[in-house]
């Protein structure tokens, strides 16, 4: 039987991404803006603005983190983001 590190060296732990899409700003926030009013009237007075968006957790085959964040681009681009009216940020967790 294989000890747990050879094992290891044959199947390497997945590349992990984050993909953060937010609406442009000069897009209006339906959803902020209400999520703000009710902060409001729960006394959260110091919440000046409120955008609300979406993350994307992905685990990729990838151990070139060149390539992966070309690779992450185009899927941000072909379907995780609408380019029209949002934007993304791609991040790699610390």
């Amino acid at each position: 039987m294989l000890e747990r590190a050879a094992v290891a060296s044959y199947c390497p732990a997945p590349m992990k991404a984050r993909v953060v899409v937010t609406l442009k700003k000069s897009v209006l926030d339906p959803q902020g803006l209400a999520v703000s009013r009710a902060l409001a009237s729960l006394g959260f007075d110091e919440v000046k603005d409120v955008r609300l968006g979406k993350l994307i957790e992905l685990e990729l085959l990838d151990t070139d983190p060149k390539k992966a964040r070309e690779r992450l681009a185009q899927m941000c681009e072909k379907l995780l983001a609408n380019l029209v009216i949002e934007e993304y940020r791609i991040e790699e967790p610390a």
